[in-house]
């Protein structure tokens, strides 16, 4: 026994057992007459390695996938992978940058051939890595959240939920990566603590020998003031409330106006109000009917409606609005602060504030559902478990009434899928005439319908975004046995088993799946054209897992 151990090499000996149970088909999967057991892989990135926190969940997962099996069950653990839209875009662009090519140099179909070769070449690493490990997946089952089938699963959804009324197109102030060029979803925006200087900066008030004080960390944005607040009730400002103020770094006045919204006790109790670069602010300058002045271009840098450090990144405005403010003798002082800030998830770049166009869904009967679906008071079906159980006030703090938002769906990439909505007339115009179809043809007429015989295919402009990332992978469970165009294995093997999966994706990815399950499982599989109603408890064959085991976090040092 010492001698086998001694002259065991398991680098042969486990790529060659494990070569004869992928030849002899140990590990795949039919429907038959056997109870099914079935496992969807949370699909790793295309560009993504393998890690301990992918290790965790795929051990875990081969673990109840091989009981199952010898439990006399049909086991499938479906692999695969997802695009991963702004990852991968950016890595193709880095890729391009350094062969001496812009991506704006490319047409969209040449940027997508560079794309589909780089994920040719690169895509897949973290599979073959498992494969190396042993894992008993179903590799014949192995799918891509943008193989063909999959993709028009995207596009019969998000052509039917247009129709529904519960998808739409609206003006809004969003997340914008400026190094990525795309809208972010508030889930996609990491915030942490940084130090950061705070400049107090006063403002000349009109007619009167007075100044008024402001705090800001950011003084590159003074350009893009249209108001200062102040606490209605706060006795220090009152008799300035109606009054004008000199905006420092530009030739404009703006009123100085109460809003319930100001923090007293933050800086000097006065906030200077820049609608276009900041979320609270565009809220109370919709309030006040302000007027919205954008003073920075997509990528970061200064625009020319700043009319100073135009072209210069705002990180450098920064620094450059702090001297010349000194040097007017605006700046009263400079301070360190602690402030939270929100970088980008993909990218790492501080997120930018910005309005505008976009796609949305409705969330608040998704929720509603998703609520309903993992209550256990009053559902007699059980809904869906969760292991560790606490984890369910976690998804009551993304779910529960009240905590979500309207998902922002579309991305400005090229690589993903295309949003399936064409314009008559300017794209950039919130109340453009589209038409949401599957086809340019069915757009086609659809056009033809409603604005005369006389639209050609030439007057029809495709929207130039792709959809987010999570807007194909919440249809998973369904979507990788081809249930939106065939019924006899998502019958067989939906609902799945169990979800391993960590709990920072808990509302990215879990309850979104929970969502789509009970939208569409119930027509998909009884043929049925109505699914259940908001907040009624769910068929258990409408959620897309009975199980939710939450492992660990796996994290370094630095958490």
């Amino acid at each position: 026994m010492a001698e086998l151990s001694k002259n065991y090499e398991p680098v042969n000996t486990e790529a060659r057992w494990y070569a004869h149970w992928l030849e002899q088909n140990y590990f795949h999967s039919e429907p038959d007459e056997r109870e099914a057991f079935s496992i969807v892989i949370p699909p790793p990135n295309v560009t993504g390695v393998l890690h301990m926190g992918h290790l965790l969940n795929n051990t875990v997962q081969d673990i109840l996938t091989r009981h199952a099996r010898k439990s006399g069950k049909n086991a499938c653990w479906v692999p695969g992978m997802d695009h991963a839209s702004i990852a991968t875009e950016a890595k193709v662009v880095k890729r391009l940058r350094e062969q001496g090519i812009k991506k704006g140099d490319l047409s969209r179909e040449e940027f997508l051939a560079h794309a589909w070769a780089w994920k040719e070449e690169y895509g897949g690493i973290i599979l073959e890595q498992l494969k190396r490990l042993g894992a008993s997946c179903d590799w014949e089952r192995t799918r891509f959240t943008m193989d063909p089938s999959l993709s028009r699963a995207v596009t019969k959804v998000f052509v039917d939920l247009y129709n529904k009324g519960k998808l739409y197109r609206g003006l809004r102030m969003t997340n914008w990566d400026p190094e990525a060029q795309t809208v972010l979803s508030n889930e996609e925006v990491i915030h942490g603590d940084e130090q950061r200087p705070l400049y107090h900066v006063r403002y000349k008030v009109e007619g009167l020998e007075e100044y008024l004080t402001v705090a800001t960390v950011r003084p590159e944005t003074i350009m893009g003031d249209t108001a200062v607040a102040v606490h209605p009730e706060d006795d220090r400002y009152t008799h300035l409330v109606g009054k004008r103020v000199h905006v420092p770094l530009t030739n404009r006045t703006v009123p100085i106006l109460a809003d319930d919204y100001v923090d007293r006790e933050f800086g000097t109790g006065a906030l200077k109000i820049t609608p276009a670069h900041d979320v609270n602010d565009y809220e109370v300058g919709q309030r006040h009917q302000l007027e919205t002045i954008d003073i920075l271009n997509a990528d970061g840098t200064m625009a020319e409606a700043a009319g100073i450090f135009i072209g210069e990144p705002r990180e450098k405005a920064r620094k450059l609005a702090a001297k010349q403010l000194e040097a007017d003798g605006a700046l009263v002082k400079q301070e360190n602060y602690t402030t939270s800030v929100g970088r980008s998830e993909r990218t790492g770049a501080v997120v930018e504030p910005r309005l505008t166009l976009q796609w949305f869904v409705k969330m608040d009967e998704f929720a509603a559902k998703a609520m309903s679906a993992v209550e256990r008071e009053g559902n007699p079906d059980g809904g869906v478990e969760f292991h560790p159980p606490h984890f369910f006030n976690m998804f009551r703090q993304w779910v529960g009434p009240d905590k979500v938002r309207d998902w922002c769906i579309s991305r400005q990439l090229w690589w993903g899928h295309r949003i399936p909505a064409w314009f008559v007339g300017s794209t950039e115009e919130p109340d453009a005439k589209v038409f949401v179809a599957a086809t340019a043809e069915e757009a086609l007429v659809l056009a033809k319908a409603e604005l005369g015989e006389h639209i050609t295919a030439d007057d029809l402009h495709q929207d130039e975004d792709a959809l987010d990332t999570w807007f194909s992978s919440w249809l998973w469970p369904i979507s990788v046995f081809d249930g939106f165009e065939r019924q006899d294995e998502l019958a067989y093997y939906y609902p799945t088993d169990v979800l391993v999966t960590g709990w920072d994706i808990i509302y990215l990815w879990v309850a979104r799946m929970m969502m789509a399950g009970l939208e569409y499982a119930p027509e998909l599989l009884s043929g049925s054209k109505e699914g259940s109603a908001a907040g009624q408890a769910p068929q258990a064959s409408s959620v897309p897992f009975k199980h939710v085991y939450w492992t660990g976090m796996e994290r370094d040092a630095q958490r």
